[in-house]
């Protein structure tokens, strides 16, 4: 392989890397208002996998400030903002991450997850029971 040939693919494989992540922030938003509910921050932890974390409340139904009543265990009465809701994702190809889980803070319920970046670039977050069927798929726009 020539000098040129390799330094190009060592300067574009970590730019297409790049624009296929789902690191950074995202819009969280209402499925019946269009709102932005919230801001998540999407990291890749120590151990490989992704999470996110809310990293900011924009407008709640459960008011100002909310906690999650209806979790169970360390996160119940706990603030929503700066709480992770979506954990043990793995990638799964370019555009697609799964087996992990995701939390829905306004009823306190933990479903499987998987996430599929689409062509532009915004984030389909689904949450389901036991097959993926069985579900609700919302949309995350990326932050701007």
């Amino acid at each position: 392989m020539s000098f040129i040939r390799t330094l190009l693919i060592l300067t574009v494989f970590p730019i297409a890397l790049q624009a296929g992540s789902i690191v950074g922030n995202w819009k969280t938003i209402d499925d019946v208002t269009g709102r932005t509910k919230s801001i998540v921050t999407i990291y890749k932890t120590g151990h490989g996998d992704f999470e996110g974390k809310v990293s900011k409340i924009i407008h709640s139904d459960l008011g100002p400030n909310p906690v999650c009543e209806k979790c169970d265990g360390e996160r119940h009465n706990q603030p929503i903002e700066g709480m992770v809701i979506l954990w043990g994702l793995n990638a799964a190809g370019a555009t697609d991450w799964k087996g992990g889980e995701i939390l829905d803070p306004k009823n306190g319920k933990i479903y499987k997850a998987k996430v599929h970046l689409r062509e532009d670039g915004k984030l389909e977050v689904r949450g389901f029971i036991g097959f993926s069927l069985i579900g609700r798929t919302q949309v995350w726009e990326p932050e701007d």
